[in-house]
C-alpha cells in the first residue's frame, strides 16, 4: 500500500431505516484509532456516509495520502464523480428532485479538499479484516447504542488491517446473490407454522411473516425456481 493513512468504514442500519451505526478503523503508521456512534433512526447509506464523515475528521489536517476502503458503492461512485453533478445542479439530482442525504455530503465535500484520498471499493463480509471490525462497530453500535473502541499501537491491536485479503469464491457468490436480488420476482414463498404459502407480491409475504419468531420466506424468479423452494421449505 503506497498510503501512509489507511481506513475502513462502515455502517449499519436495523431494518433500513432503524436504529443504526457507523464504525471506522484508521491506522496512521503505527497507532489504530476506531471510531463510530449510534442514531436513533438512520439508513444503510446515511451511516456510511457518516463513517466516512468521522474518520476524515480525525486526520482532515494532515497532509498524507489516504486509502478509504468501503463495501458501499454509494459512498465510493458519490465521492467520485455524482457530488460534482449535484453541485452543479444546485444540490438536485437529473429528476430535478433533492439529493439524499444531502447535509452529509456537503459536510463531507470539504474533508474531502484537505486531503489526497484513494477510493477503494471492496466487497462486504468476505474476510477482509477491517471490514469486518469496522462491521462489527457499526453493527455494536446499531444494537447496543455504544461499544469499546480501541485507541493504541498496531501491534497490541489484535487485528492486522493491513491484510485485504479475502475469500474470492466468498466474494463471487455474494455478487450472485446481490444480482439474484435485484431480480424481478415470479413470486414469494412463505414457510409459517409448517404451512407454505405462495404470494404474488412482496408485501403479502411480509404481511404474514412480519413479527414471526419461526419462518422461512424467499423470492422466486421462475415457475421451476419457485417449485424448488417450495420442495426445500417442505422436504418434499
Amino acid at each position: 500500500m503506497t498510503a501512509k493513512i489507511i481506513i475502513f468504514t462502515d455502517g449499519a442500519a436495523k431494518g433500513n431505516p432503524g436504529k443504526g451505526g457507523y464504525g471506522a478503523v484508521i491506522l496512521d503508521s503505527k497507532t489504530i484509532t476506531e471510531v463510530g456512534g449510534y442514531k436513533e433512526h438512520t439508513t444503510n447509506n446515511e451511516m456510511e456516509l457518516r463513517a466516512v464523515i468521522e474518520a476524515l475528521k480525525v486526520v482532515k489536517s494532515r497532509g498524507e495520502t489516504i486509502a478509504i476502503y468501503t463495501d458501499s458503492k454509494y459512498v465510493v461512485e458519490g465521492a467520485k464523480g455524482w457530488i460534482f453533478g449535484w453541485i452543479k445542479n444546485g444540490w438536485k439530482t437529473q429528476t430535478k428532485t433533492d439529493v439524499l442525504n444531502k447535509e452529509l455530503w456537503q459536510e463531507l465535500l470539504p474533508l474531502l479538499k484537505l486531503v489526497k484520498i484513494e477510493w477503494h471499493k471492496i466487497p462486504g463480509h468476505v474476510g477482509i479484516i477491517g471490514n469486518e471490525r469496522a462491521d462489527t462497530i457499526a453493527s455494536g453500535f446499531a444494537e447496543k447504542m455504544t461499544f469499546d473502541l480501541y485507541t493504541g499501537s498496531d501491534k497490541d491491536y489484535g487485528f492486522d488491517i493491513s491484510d485485504t485479503s479475502f475469500d474470492e469464491a466468498k466474494a463471487k457468490k455474494r455478487s450472485a446473490e446481490k444480482k439474484r436480488e435485484k431480480q424481478k420476482a415470479y413470486s414469494y414463498i412463505s414457510l409459517l407454522d409448517g404451512v407454505v404459502q405462495v404470494h404474488q407480491t412482496w408485501s403479502e409475504c411480509e404481511s404474514r411473516v412480519k413479527g414471526k419468531k419461526v419462518t422461512r420466506f424467499k423470492k422466486s424468479l421462475d415457475a421451476s425456481n419457485e417449485k424448488e423452494i417450495i420442495k426445500d421449505f417442505t422436504g418434499k
